[in-house]
């Protein structure tokens, strides 16, 4: 006899052994999530931020594209719509938020404590972020999403890489405030360095690949096993699962004094790359599927979901464009997503809050009484390091 066999009931509620997985593949995701953050925290000293987030985000992002890409397989577009708004909604909803809140707890004594400035680089990650909100727009109007718009989806993203491509790396901050794995691998020399933080980003990056499913599919026989169905574990169960490696680094870079920004920008990257490359794939594996050229079209339902997401999404594009993220916005962003989640009637509701959310800050920019620094830090960082 096993000696968790007296816990084994309670995962076996309905039949659903798979449960069991839960008791491995939770620690495991975390410490593999911690793995990849150390990696991409010491490149950050050898890279740009911003490149060593964005290959972070390839690696945390993965488990949401194979879930993607196996509904678009099956052809449920139902369920593919519900995993990708929620994901949207549940990184700029909740994950934008809750970082907020774990530096405001760690950080609360320091000056700006309520306040957290986003460094002048990242204005490329907003830019980007709007274009994809812009995109998804155009995808809402056509009300289908074709492969002539995955090409275009691509286009913007590699744009977006090889901006970042081109920014330097960070200037090296005090080992002492670093954690201690991180802080010995930045000390090390030469090669030793580099094959450590590559060992670190696959070790990492192949073990979320190969531990998302069971850790997918343990947590999915909980959730069925308490009543939660199908659609509401696609729209909010699954996405919140896949996302949870992401979650946890940026929530680890949260608590730093001066790691605020990255934490956020952790967020953003992971959303950039569900706003191009995570819909650029789906009409050509759903293409295939079909056996020809076939664009997802989308019903007056998935539409408006699009809508509501368009909206929170343009929302909290506005909400940074000053490049500040205060208090009062994390607070309202996430009892405005609380309400949708908890009372799934109000959705069309909030759209309409989201839209004159959006438009009062339209009207603080129009009057001048909020900035939009975002443009003059992209023009400035663009003429620096990018201009060709």
């Amino acid at each position: 006899m096993h000696w968790f066999s007296p816990i084994i009931p309670i995962f076996m509620t309905h039949g659903n052994v798979g449960a069991l997985h839960a008791l491995w593949t939770f620690p495991a995701i975390i410490a593999l999530a911690l793995i990849i953050a150390w990696s991409a925290e010491s490149a950050q000293y050898f890279m740009s931020q911003g490149l060593a987030l964005a290959l972070l985000a390839w690696f945390q992002t993965a488990p949401e594209f194979m879930v993607e890409a196996d509904l678009a397989w099956h052809k449920e577009v139902h369920l593919m719509l519900a995993n990708l708004t929620g994901s949207l909604r549940l990184l700029t909803g909740v994950g934008l938020p809750l970082v907020f809140f774990v530096s405001y707890i760690y950080n609360r004594k320091h000056k700006n404590g309520s306040t957290i400035h986003i460094e002048k680089a990242h204005s490329i990650e907003i830019v980007f972020f709007a274009i994809g909100i812009l995109y998804l727009f155009v995808v809402y109007l056509k009300g289908s999403l074709s492969i002539i718009d995955g090409m275009v989806m691509l286009g913007i993203y590699l744009v977006y890489l090889f901006f970042l491509t081109k920014l330097p790396s960070r200037e090296r901050e005090e080992q002492s405030s670093m954690e201690y794995i991180p802080a010995k691998i930045i000390g090390m020399k030469g090669v030793y360095r580099t094959a450590t933080i590559s060992l670190l980003f696959i070790i990492g990056g192949v073990g979320l690949v190969l531990v998302v499913d069971p850790f997918i599919e343990s947590m999915k026989s909980v959730a069925l096993s308490v009543g939660i169905t199908e659609f509401i574990f696609i729209q909010w169960v699954s996405p919140f699962l896949s996302e949870f490696p992401e979650k946890l680094s940026a929530f680890y870079w949260a608590k730093k004094k001066h790691g605020a920004t990255m934490g956020l920008m952790n967020i953003t990257s992971s959303t950039i790359n569900q706003l191009t490359l995570l819909p650029a794939m789906l009409p050509f594996i759903y293409s295939y599927a079909m056996g020809g050229i076939t664009p997802i079209t989308f019903d007056a339902y998935q539409k408006s979901e699009l809508f509501l997401t368009f909206a929170q999404c343009s929302t909290t594009i506005l909400l940074l464009v000053d490049m500040k993220f205060s208090l009062y916005e994390a607070g309202c962003m996430f009892i405005v997503w609380c309400i949708q989640f908890f009372v799934p009637s109000t959705r069309e509701v909030i759209t309409y809050v989201f839209l004159g959310w959006a438009l009062l800050e339209a009207g603080l920019i129009i009057f001048k009484i909020k900035s939009i620094d975002v443009a003059d830090n992209f023009v400035s960082t663009y003429k620096r390091y990018i201009k060709i």
